[in-house]
């Protein structure tokens, strides 16, 4: 099964799971090393590092406009929904606004150590002051 992990899931892992051919972007190493987080290190043998094409990013920031999540997630998780749409692959991941988005965008998700969403959600902004959408 191929996977692509997100920070959140490998913030939880110790070793890949069995029978998964799993990918990661050069964002997600990234933001382990921000966090001094050693375990890439120890997983890099068994994981691929690859990046989508600009076509598949286009893809999942549109989705992420119709959905209202664009300002809910990083260049990091778009690049994660884009590798994923375009290995036709699932993502691992605990953050709920990545799971909407991989919901629209027809990607299975795989929640790691919380309960994955169970809806769509879109998101719209309120004016507090005169209360248009």
């Amino acid at each position: 099964m191929k996977v692509v992990l997100d920070t959140s899931a490998l913030f939880g892992l110790e070793q890949i799971p069995i029978g998964w051919e799993a990918y990661v972007t050069e964002g997600v190493l990234a933001e382990l090393e921000k966090y001094n987080d050693r375990r890439a290190e120890n997983l890099l043998p068994t994981i691929k590092v690859s990046q989508a094409t600009s076509s598949s990013l286009s893809k999942v920031k549109e989705a992420a406009r119709g959905t209202g999540d664009s300002s809910r997630l990083s260049r990091t998780d778009l690049d994660v929904l884009a590798l994923a749409l375009e290995l036709k692959a699932a993502v691992a991941t605990d953050d709920y606004s990545i799971q909407n988005l991989a919901s629209v965008l027809g990607i299975e998700f795989l929640p790691m150590s919380m309960k994955g969403i169970t809806k769509v959600v879109r998101w719209n902004y309120l004016c507090t002051g005169c209360g248009k959408v």
